[in-house]
């Protein structure tokens, strides 16, 4: 019988979260600078690097038995720690399906597929009645997850936008992996007409009289009635349960201006 790991560390902040919900917290020996959810996770794990950068000698000298990984902009990072004998999975979820198979996977990887199988059922239970929620219209919402240049929302967030009850003004895009490809020139706005405009700039603070003082954008919906919304990276730009939970959260609150759906089966 094959042993569940029992020193892991965590490259990407979703997986040390979805750890820590599942009770399995003391499997972690390292995780990526970025950790902050929960957030005794600062005080009681020692940081091994950044997101594309990463310390081997320092996660080498915490002889892990199970490195997490994210996506191929982690491919060379993975790679080291691979010719060094270490056992590596990436994960590369880019939608609310792939999230809710993440949870799973790494239930099934520490020994706990029936816990993790039940936060997923969670999420997905709290995402359907959203869903069915019914509203009285659709608004348009513009994304942006970086400003310079200007950079729509990735799947996950795209699909957390229909899910609140809004309508993304680039959906079209939302399978687009790159950041590259999800580039908007600001002139295309300004015809999507979005009635609000939500901004996570990817851990820069956002500025809402920068996105305001846009040549022609003062005609767009959101701009004149002052829709402007940022919601914190770590709680929408990870695929994790952060986005599933407080980001989900974010942007109904967003849409709607209350809380009011938040946590209804808590």
């Amino acid at each position: 019988m094959t042993c569940a790991p029992a020193r892991i560390v965590c490259l990407t902040e979703e997986t040390v979260e979805t750890l820590y919900l599942l009770g399995e917290e003391d499997r972690i020996v390292g995780v990526t600078g970025y950790a902050v959810r929960p957030a005794r996770v600062r005080k009681e794990k020692p940081r091994v690097g950044a997101f594309t950068s990463a310390d081997v000698p320092k996660i080498l000298s915490l002889k892990p038995d199970l490195v997490l990984t994210f996506s191929d902009l982690q491919a060379d990072i993975a790679a080291d720690l691979i010719r060094a004998g270490v056992q590596v999975h990436a994960f590369n979820q880019r939608d609310v399906a792939g999230i809710l198979r993440m949870i799973r996977t790494l239930g099934a990887l520490v020994g706990c597929p029936d816990r993790a199988d039940q936060l997923a059922r969670g999420y997905e239970a709290r995402i359907a009645r959203l869903r069915a929620t019914p509203r009285p219209k659709s608004p348009r919402v513009y994304f942006e997850e970086w400003d310079d240049p200007a950079i729509t929302g990735i799947g996950w967030v795209s699909e957390l936008i229909e899910i609140a009850g809004g309508t993304d003004c680039f959906a079209h895009l939302r399978h687009e992996q790159a950041a590259k490809d999800r580039i908007i020139p600001h002139d295309l706005v300004i015809p999507a007409a979005p009635e609000v405009i939500i901004a996570s700039w990817c851990g820069k603070k956002v500025r809402p009289e920068k996105i305001s003082a846009r040549p022609g954008w003062d005609v767009i919906p959101a701009v004149a009635s002052g829709r402007i919304v940022e919601i914190k990276s770590p709680l929408i730009l990870q695929p994790g349960p952060a986005a599933l939970t407080d980001g989900l959260d974010a942007i109904v609150a967003a849409l709607w201006g209350d809380a009011a759906e938040r946590r209804e089966s808590a």
